[in-house]
């Protein structure tokens, strides 16, 4: 194992502050990551990594080391590629990317076919969850977010919005009434109630959200289910469990087909950004910065198909 490759488990490894995390993200054996950082910090002279049963820690030398090594490893990436000829092998490597199941489904993978017989020796590393990853600690590239950023320390890059809408089974509204207004949706008697949606199980539902103006409002209505996934969030709303508010990515068949049916048109939700996120724009390597604008193409198509 040579000093770059070490470099290349050390910066893992100080990434999230782990030798078994980093080992598992690298498909390697947690003995020979611990080896790897042990050989580089005698070959270097000094302590990298502070090491205890708890935690591990960079040292004053190895936080310097760590921000040259991403340099490095970004440049060694580019120096392996600046030869060769436009084409399919001019992206090669892993890229591990992260956004939610609906943006996945139906307005990614269906592209990756094609982006992947241009280049076959991409490795495409894909998550896709409604939970709101840790782009640095859990190794992401770039991360497609839906909803409001709050990350602080990531580079943000905006690509467009999400349009909402509110819908409900067929079976629901004959049970309930289709509500017409917000009084009808919140009349004790006809019984209207939510699919509540929340990134954490325990935490609080918003309740029935609605734009006043430029003015963000909700109206709080029971639910018996909540949810943390936006496929069980529409099975919810097709068995009949209450209305959900939902960008309209994906529910155009539910919606052609009659599993459901849109309501409440003057009273939907703020629009949802969508924005692609990453940690820094020295650091990138050739094939991360493709993806990114590859993504940004396939979402500013999809976006603009889905409000025509």
């Amino acid at each position: 194992m040579n000093t770059l490759e070490q470099a290349k488990i050390f910066t893992r490894v100080a990434e999230l502050a782990s030798f078994t995390q980093a080992a598992d993200s690298l498909g390697l054996p947690k003995a020979s990551v611990s080896t790897a950082v042990q050989l580089l910090e005698a070959t270097l002279g000094t302590r990298l990594l502070h090491r205890t049963t708890r935690r591990v820690q960079l040292t004053q030398d190895g936080q310097a080391f760590y921000e040259r090594s991403k340099d490095l490893l970004a440049d060694m990436d580019e120096l392996q590629t600046m030869f060769q000829q436009q084409g399919s092998l001019t992206l090669r490597g892993r890229v591990r990317l992260n956004m939610s199941t609906g943006i996945a489904r139906h307005a990614v993978i269906p592209h990756l076919p094609t982006l992947l017989a241009e280049h076959p020796l991409l490795e495409l590393e894909f998550s896709s969850t409604e939970r709101k990853v840790d782009l640095v600690r859990e190794g992401f590239d770039c991360v497609l977010r839906t909803g409001a950023i709050v990350d602080t320390g990531l580079i943000a890059r905006p690509l467009g919005q999400l349009r909402m809408v509110n819908c409900a089974s067929p079976a629901y509204l004959r049970a309930h009434g289709t509500p017409h207004t917000l009084s009808d949706l919140a009349d004790p008697a006809a019984g209207h109630c939510l699919v509540h949606f929340v990134n954490t199980l325990g935490s609080r539902p918003a309740g029935f959200e609605y734009l006043d103006g430029d003015r963000d409002c909700a109206l709080p209505l029971p639910g018996a289910i909540t949810v943390n996934n936006a496929d069980a969030y529409t099975a919810a709303c097709v068995a009949g469990l209450g209305i959900i508010q939902v960008p309209l990515v994906g529910l155009q068949s539910h919606i052609e087909e009659g599993r459901l049916v849109t309501l409440l048109p003057s009273h939907v939700a703020r629009p949802m950004p969508i924005t692609l996120l990453y940690a820094n724009r020295r650091n990138l390597s050739k094939r991360v910065r493709v993806m990114m604008d590859w993504l940004a193409g396939v979402m500013t198509t999809y976006l603009a198909a889905s409000s025509a």
